[in-house]
């Protein structure tokens, strides 16, 4: 990431009329702000070892590539632990819980893989025997809810799991099997198979369908048959949709809202799948969603409106990729993700663009996200994720400079599990993405090493959660030496600012700028420090600042 000192700017004069930003059926500027922690679940915590062998799956796939232990029960450990109120989270986005096929698969020169990530679909209707059961993730929901924390589920809608000697194919009616993707149009991206190992759903189709008979035995085995036969006669009766395979999914996916009260969806390959089917699932999460706060009056304050956020790869902001603004080019069709029900995009970019200078980075972010293509919308700016292979610094060289770049970026940050203690991304003997997927180490995170890197992601963090200003406000640049900015939100009720200073590598008593953000003699706070000091003539006086200086109003 390149150093602020390349810069070469005017700061920005602060205006009034600039303070607020009011586009046409904006996003919940709370989930613009948001900030989302994203964890493997079979990766982060082991609650349950009982369970870290189930139905038959053994150690024996390539180097991190078989199950590893974590479960619902020990992420809900660590929830109630605190460790994500200590970072400033304000949800938490898990890998698909759904449950998986049971076998593996050759993966080529990766070797044997099992299904530990969560996105091979068996039975969209049941917890992962690996993860838990149903009593457990409604368990971990309500202690997340206790904390004032949201829930974000990963969902799939592309395909179901491959085909293994334990997990019979899906019918000719459910999946394609040709042609292959090439991604060189919208047909060759949406209707065809994605990969060998996937048996991709036909999305497209309005056709109606019989359940699989390898589902309608298991659920028979199972004791539910009758039960989920009856909540699919409910729903296609509500709805009028047709038995076609897509609204199946829609209804499966829906109870997850519906039974628990989940707060949002990531969609995996939300660019693989007809685009009007995730209309259908945010208008039918929404319904599922007002239902569950009807019965829930105990439910986490502060009710926001049902969150989708998508995974586009190549797309984000600043023309990444296959960017046409705020939507995506296949080629032959442009597609804007928001009109069918996306609140927003993970910005797939944000790795590459941490090669601008902050200033920079930060100013043409604000353009983006207050007036230019992506007003109003949801984003999710990261450093490392499971599947992106140019993820940022992974040898984590640079873990605290990055922390300052993502955390007090405008827009949503999304930490990966282990980012907060500098989890390597390079781990030998790996093969592909496995190298992203190392189980978190919770014995460095007790070392002074792993509380310094942690108690700095804490800091900013909380920071962050305590201003809505950081990610959803405008962008002001104050002064140059330190590089000092100003963000400033009144919007949707809210009214929030701060400003901050980049002051790593000074040492000594500095002086900040701080405009008219604040009145004078106003008493500001470093969040970082702990130091207290008084606006004269615009400016701060801060005897012993840290990496970066945190201001705001002492209440």
């Amino acid at each position: 990431m390149a150093g602020v000192a390349a810069a070469s700017f005017h700061p920005v004069p602060l205006l009034a009329q600039e303070e607020t930003s009011v586009q046409p059926e904006t996003v919940d500027p709370r989930w613009r702000a948001t900030t989302i922690y994203f964890l493997l679940t079979d990766r982060f915590a082991n609650g349950d070892p009982t369970n870290d062998r189930s139905v038959g799956r053994e150690p024996n796939g390539g180097p991190l590539r078989s199950f590893e232990g974590g479960d619902l029960k020990g992420l809900t450990q660590k929830i109630k632990q605190g460790w994500f109120n200590d970072l400033g989270v304000d949800a938490i986005w898990t890998t698909p819980v759904i449950e998986n096929v049971h076998g593996s698969v050759e993966e080529g020169e990766w070797g044997r893989t099992y299904a530990y990530h969560g996105y091979w679909p068996k039975d969209w209707t049941a917890v992962d025997p690996n993860l838990g059961t149903e009593a457990d993730f409604a368990a971990m929901v309500k202690a997340a809810h206790g904390k004032g924390l949201r829930v974000i589920v990963d969902v799939i809608a592309n395909h179901a799991g491959p085909a293994t000697p334990l997990d019979p194919r899906w019918p000719e009616t459910w999946v394609r099997r040709t042609p292959a993707c090439d991604y060189q149009s919208y047909a060759g991206t949406v209707d065809c198979e994605l990969s060998f190992t996937l048996q991709d759903i036909r999305t497209d189709s309005e056709t109606p369908v019989a359940l699989p008979d390898f589902l309608l035995a298991k659920w028979r085995k199972e004791g539910r048959l009758k039960r989920e036969l009856a909540e699919l006669d409910t729903f296609f009766a509500r709805t009028g949709y047709p038995r076609a395979p897509k609204y199946y999914l829609v209804k499966w996916l829906t109870d997850w809202v519906r039974d628990y009260g989940i707060d949002g969806f990531r969609v995996d390959t939300a660019k693989h799948v007809d685009p009007e089917l995730w209309g259908v699932l945010k208008k039918e999460s929404a319904i599922a969603l007002a239902e569950w706060r009807a019965r829930n009056a105990d439910r986490i304050a502060g009710d926001r409106p049902f969150y989708m956020v998508g995974e586009v790869f190549n797309h984000g902001l600043l023309a990444n990729g296959q960017s046409v603004g705020a939507a995506y080019d296949y080629g032959d069709r442009i597609v804007d993700f928001r009109d069918h029900g996306f609140d927003g995009t993970i910005n797939m970019g944000f790795p590459a663009h941490l090669a601008m200078p902050l200033p920079a980075l930060y100013r043409a972010f604000d353009a983006e996200l207050a007036t230019g293509a992506f007003a109003g919308r949801a984003t999710l700016n990261y450093l490392a994720s499971h599947d992106d292979m140019a993820s940022y610094d992974q040898p984590r060289a640079k873990h605290l400079e990055s922390a300052e770049a993502l955390l007090l970026a405008p827009g949503g940050a999304q930490i990966y599990y282990g980012d907060e203690i500098a989890r390597s991304l390079v781990i030998p003997g790996t093969k592909g993405d496995a190298t992203l997927r190392s189980v978190f180490d919770w014995q460095k995170s007790d070392t002074d090493a792993g509380r310094a890197m942690l108690q700095h992601w804490q800091k900013l963090g909380q920071f962050r959660k305590r201003h809505p200003a950081i990610g959803a406000g405008r962008h002001h640049e104050l002064a140059f030496k330190p590089y000092t900015f100003a963000r400033i939100l009144n919007e949707a009720g809210l009214t929030d600012k701060a400003v901050v200073a980049m002051t790593a590598g000074t040492s000594g008593p500095i002086t900040i700028r701080t405009g008219t953000v604040f009145p004078e003699g106003t008493l500001l706070r470093d969040s970082y420090s702990g130091e207290m000091a008084r606006v004269v003539a615009g400016e701060v006086h801060i005897a012993k600042p840290g990496r970066v200086v945190l201001l705001e109003a002492v209440e």
